[in-house]
């Protein structure tokens, strides 16, 4: 089999695999993403993994460089890929790329053991909102929007001014004795 064949069958079943992945992206034919660890995760990565001409014959290149990956130090990134590639070397002649994307899952734990999980300041954090007179913890906190049918049925509640009916959280007398059986004697003397 060609090259080529190879990397088509490998990226017919990359397709079939990851499909409705959230985590999984195919930048182009021969150039995949995977996100390793949920959003917001502070230890989260992305792989990205191209195959050159000869590949599964040769290494395919496996890089970090992504945006994602600016808050992880770069001696635990050198060494991930590093552990990648023995695991490339391992599988060196083979449609490795579903390979190498579970290693890294299964062992994301380990890769990102020394890498501190407040390496980043947060964006709110780091610029100051407001002015000079006013400080930045002191803004006003945003209302909770609500749809169409939330105000219609909030509404539909309320008086004019907002306040419930009187009597809104009273209990209905009747129901509230039906559900205590009264004995069949005194039911009797009341129902007359």
């Amino acid at each position: 089999m060609a090259a080529n064949e190879d990397q088509e069958m490998e990226l017919e079943a990359l397709r079939s695999i990851y499909e409705g992945d959230g985590c999984f992206r195919e930048l182009s034919p021969v150039s995949f993403q995977y996100r390793i660890g949920e959003n917001g995760d502070p230890k989260a990565f992305l792989i990205e993994v191209s195959w050159p001409e000869t590949y599964p014959q040769t290494a395919p290149v496996i890089s970090m460089d992504a945006f994602f990956n600016n808050r992880i130090s770069s001696a635990i990134k050198q060494s991930i890929l590093d552990k990648l590639m023995v695991e490339v070397e391992a599988n060196l002649g083979t449609a490795m790329t579903y390979t190498l994307f579970e290693y890294a899952k299964d062992n994301k734990e380990l890769f990102m053991e020394n890498q501190p999980v407040n390496t980043v300041t947060s964006v709110s954090n780091s610029i100051s909102i407001g002015t000079p007179d006013v400080p930045a913890n002191k803004k006003k906190d945003k209302k909770e929007q609500l749809s169409k049918t939330q105000k219609r049925k909030l509404a539909d509640k309320t008086d004019h001014k907002g306040d419930l009916p009187r009597g809104w959280n009273w209990v209905d007398v009747i129901k509230h004795v039906s559900i205590f059986k009264l004995p069949f004697h005194i039911e009797k003397i009341c129902m007359q």
